[in-house]
C-alpha cells in the first residue's frame, strides 16, 4: 500500500508539473544587427512568452540549435539550409525576415547605375560567402564580370573606415555599417541598392521569382512538433512586430538600442529603411528562397550544406 501511495504521489506531482512545462517560454535566439531588428516588437509586447538571447556571431546560433538551447532562431538564410543538413532535417524554415542589406557606397557622383562600375575597383567584404556569390551573379548578368575589379576586405568595420576616410572610392557594405560610414563622412552616399540590382539581374536571367533573402527565422523540428500552438503564436506575434518596425521607425529605433540589437538608436533610425525587414512565410517563402539556394549551390555547394533542402524544410508548406 505504501509503495502504491508513493507511486500515485509521484504521478500526481508529474501531472501537476505538465502545465508548468507547457507554459514555459519559447527560447528565441537572434543575431545582433538587421536579422534581429524585426524581433523588437515581440521583445516589448510578449516578454512572458519568449526568452530572448541576442548573439554576436552565427556560431552561437549553431551551438544553441545543436544543443537544443534555442527553440527558434533568426539567422542567415544559407545557415538555415546548412543547419538542416547538419541536423539531418532537424531544422525547419519558418519565415524570411530580411532581404538584402548590401549597398554600394561612394562619394563619386558619377555612380548612378551598375554600368557606372565598369573599369572601376570596388571594395567589398564577404569573400567566399553569400555576398561574393551575389555580387558575381549581378556582374555576370550585366556583362561586367571582366570589367569590374573586386578587392576584398576582411571586416565590415575596416571597409567602413576606408570609405569614411576616403582611402576607398567605392565599396559594398551591409547595414548598419553603411549608415556608420555615412555618418562619419557626409560626402558619402548609398548610391545603389544591391537588393534592387539583384532583382533586376534575376529578371534579366528569366528568374522572376528569385529574391535576395539574406535573413530568416528557423525552428527546431522537435520543438515545432511538440508545440505547434507556440510556433503559430510566434509567427503571428512576429508578423505584427515586423509591421510595427516598418510603420513606426522612430519607436522601433529606440527599442533596437534598448534591447541591444544595435548600439545606437540614431544609427537604427537611418539604417532600418535600408534593411528590407520583411515577414514572408508559407508558399511565398519557398518560392522566393529556393531559386536563391539553387544559385548558391551552383556557386559553392558548401554554402548551403552541400545539397538543396528537402520538401520538409519548409514549415507550413505542403
Amino acid at each position: 500500500m505504501k509503495k502504491m501511495l508513493c507511486a500515485l504521489l509521484v504521478l500526481a506531482l508529474a501531472l501537476c508539473a505538465l502545465p508548468a512545462l507547457a507554459d514555459e517560454p519559447a527560447n528565441v535566439y537572434a543575431l545582433k544587427g538587421p536579422t534581429g531588428i524585426g524581433m523588437v516588437g515581440v521583445m516589448r509586447d510578449q516578454p512572458e512568452d519568449y526568452a530572448f538571447t541576442l548573439c554576436g556571431a552565427a556560431d552561437e546560433i549553431v551551438a544553441a540549435i545543436a544543443s537544443g538551447s534555442a527553440d527558434i532562431a533568426a539567422c542567415p538564410t544559407n545557415l538555415a539550409a546548412t543547419l538542416y543538413r547538419k541536423t539531418n532535417g532537424g531544422v525547419q524554415l519558418l519565415a524570411l525576415n530580411t532581404l538584402g542589406v548590401l549597398h554600394v557606397v561612394t562619394s563619386d557622383e558619377t555612380i548612378d547605375s551598375i554600368d557606372d562600375l565598369a573599369g572601376r575597383t570596388v571594395y567589398a567584404t564577404g569573400q567566399a560567402s553569400v555576398p561574393e556569390y551575389v555580387l558575381s551573379y549581378i556582374l555576370e548578368q550585366n556583362g561586367l564580370s571582366d570589367s569590374v575589379t573586386i578587392e576584398y576586405v576582411a571586416e565590415h568595420s575596416e571597409l567602413a573606415t576606408l570609405l569614411a576616410s576616403g582611402k576607398a572610392d567605392i565599396g559594398i557594405l551591409p547595414e548598419p555599417h553603411v549608415t556608420s560610414a555615412l555618418m562619419q563622412n557626409d560626402s558619402l552616399r548609398a548610391a545603389l541598392d544591391v537588393t534592387a540590382l539583384f532583382d533586376e539581374a534575376a529578371k534579366q536571367a528569366g528568374n522572376d521569382d528569385m529574391v535576395l533573402s539574406m535573413g530568416c527565422v528557423i525552428v527546431r523540428r522537435a520543438f515545432a512538433e511538440a508545440h505547434p500552438e507556440k510556433v503559430e503564436a510566434f509567427l503571428a506575434d512576429y508578423a505584427a512586430s515586423v509591421a510595427f518596425v516598418n510603420d513606426d521607425i522612430e519607436t522601433a529605433s529606440q527599442l533596437v538600442e534598448s534591447f541591444g540589437v544595435l548600439p545606437k538608436a540614431a544609427v537604427a533610425k537611418r539604417a532600418i529603411p535600408n534593411c528590407h525587414i520583411v515577414f514572408v512565410d508559407g508558399n511565398e517563402m519557398r518560392a522566393q528562397i529556393e531559386p536563391l539556394y539553387e544559385l548558391l549551390l551552383a556557386a559553392n555547394p558548401q554554402s548551403i550544406g552541400g545539397a538543396m533542402p528537402g520538401d520538409d524544410f519548409y514549415y507550413g508548406v505542403q
